[in-house]
């Protein structure tokens, strides 16, 4: 049996958790699921890992975590955004397997403004390192974001205009979605994670983290893909 609870729950909790496991008897759920869940807003030059490696980067060991969790899947040291971190060792195969087609949003600044068939080129899937990805979903978001700025800030150059568009993948190959708009001619200068399934970072500030409620962790595990082929669109 699994007793875990948040950090810093108190000894309180920990009793009613073990009680609550072992009582047979019908009971409301525990407000927070037995196994954790962790939502954490990745900020740039941070590492999607607890060691350090040899890099100027800092590690997730900074940010105060509960003992024995780690990221579900990872996030470059330059990308932004939504990263889990569980105690739960399933929860790798349902989320990351491609089979699984489980979505991922993503919001990419890139340079100069994609044509609609540079966006179809996205969807429809590119060779990226002799691999073919798979289908997504591709659009200009409109209207564009108002996005804090970035520490360290971006490249900027003032004769080149820059865009946000938006991807949701089912797949998450190393650097891909800079590869992929690299690939249509249109280099990613900002990337951030905006969702996984149904879960959004809201208002979860950068360089924050919370345990998700049973509610929040369904909104996760629930969502699945469009059937592959769907085309892109421009929204």
């Amino acid at each position: 049996m699994n007793f875990a609870v948040p950090a810093r729950a108190g000894l309180r909790a920990i009793v009613a958790t073990v009680l609550w496991t072992l009582d047979f008897r019908p009971h409301p759920p525990l407000p927070y699921p037995v196994a954790l869940l962790i939502a954490f807003n990745k900020p740039c030059g941070v590492l999607s890992c607890f060691t350090p490696d040899g890099s100027p980067n800092r590690t997730l060991a900074e940010f105060g975590f509960p003992r024995d969790v780690y990221p579900l899947g990872r996030l470059d040291a330059d990308s932004e955004g939504l990263l889990l971190l569980t105690d739960e060792a399933r929860l790798n195969q349902a989320l990351l397997h491609p089979k699984n087609a489980h979505r991922r949003e993503y919001w990419a600044q890139v340079e100069r403004v994609p044509s609609q068939e540079g966006l179809l080129k996205l969807g429809e899937g590119l060779a990226i390192q002799a691999r073919q990805t798979l289908p997504c979903r591709a659009w200009i978001l409109k209207p564009q974001p108002e996005v804090p700025p970035r520490d360290p800030p971006i490249r900027f150059r003032t004769t080149v205009p820059t865009c946000w568009i938006g991807l949701e993948l089912t797949e998450g190959r190393n650097r891909q979605v800079r590869r992929m708009t690299a690939a249509i001619g249109h280099p990613t200068l900002r990337l951030i994670r905006m969702r996984i399934g149904g879960f959004g970072l809201r208002d979860l500030a950068p360089g924050a983290w919370r345990i998700l409620s049973a509610a929040e962790r369904n909104l996760v595990l629930a969502a699945r893909a469009a059937p592959k082929g769907v085309r892109t669109e421009a929204r």
